[in-house]
């Protein structure tokens, strides 16, 4: 892979409290090109949100190093955007000063910039909504404006800590064709960490399946292209996609000896 936009190499990563140590993620290796999508699997304490905290800036390695565009991270970065499973709105803004946060937060508001919500609002089908409150949205509206406040920051790479879960299927649905139609016009290089296997056999590029005991790299799926040409609901309907489905199942039910559990469907 030439210039990886994102770079974990010899990462170990250890969380010290009052009761001793503890080794969340080891050995670490993972390079993500630009524009590619890549998904993070595996059972819980498995160490899925701490490698996005890591490449978010937000926790800094015990060992080994993290480069995003060829650059060591360091802190939080307007290079990288964050979306939550929460969309921690403020319920006191309207919608476009919501999705304008990032902005105020690097000193970039500005009448240009508003403009640019108003675009990302409407793109995202919420025209006209930026002088509405978030109680007067839905909960898969409040997830496009969180979109949107992502996006108008213009990063280069987008982590999505579960940002669909607790929404309707239908909905959910919805959101995850917006998403990964959006990056993929945009060029955008994306992490999703999700539980749900089907979401990540239908929106990724490749899925990263990590064991536990502690977090590792166990196996690499790459998903084939009739599936990542297809939008994640037509997808899900590809003769080819049980097969990917079956394999990342049988993975996971497999991880240092974890029963079945729920994978998603």
């Amino acid at each position: 892979m030439n210039d990886p936009v994102l770079s974990l190499s010899g990462l170990s990563h250890v969380y010290v409290n009052d009761k001793g140590a503890s080794l969340a993620l080891e050995g670490i290796e993972l390079q993500v090109a630009k524009g590619e999508f890549v998904s993070l699997v595996g059972p819980s304490g498995c160490g899925k949100t701490t490698l996005l905290s890591l490449l978010a800036g937000l926790l800094k390695p015990t060992i080994g190093t993290v480069t995003v565009s060829g650059k060591p991270v360091t802190g939080p970065s307007p290079a990288v955007g964050y979306m939550l499973q929460q969309d921690y709105l403020f319920p006191w803004r309207t919608i476009g000063d919501n999705a304008a946060i990032g902005l105020e937060i690097a000193g970039n508001r500005n009448k240009e910039t508003m403009r640019a919500v108003e675009r990302w609002l409407a793109e995202l089908g919420l025209a006209g909504y930026g002088g509405r409150y978030p109680h007067e949205l839905s909960g898969g509206m409040r997830q496009r404006v969180a979109l949107a406040r992502t996006l108008v920051t213009e990063p280069d790479v987008l982590l999505l800590d579960e940002p669909f879960s607790a929404l309707d299927l239908h909905i959910k649905l919805q959101l995850e064709d917006l998403v990964q139609h959006t990056l993929s016009r945009l060029g955008k290089t994306a992490v999703l960490v999700t539980h749900d296997l089907a979401e990540a056999a239908a929106m990724s590029d490749r899925v990263i399946v990590l064991g536990k005991g502690p977090g590792h790299i166990r196996k690499e799926v790459a998903i084939p292209d009739v599936i990542r040409r297809a939008d994640p609901m037509a997808a899900r309907r590809l003769p080819e996609f049980q097969a990917i489905f079956e394999e990342l199942w049988a993975e996971l039910d497999a991880v240092d000896g974890e029963g079945g559990g729920d994978h998603g469907a």
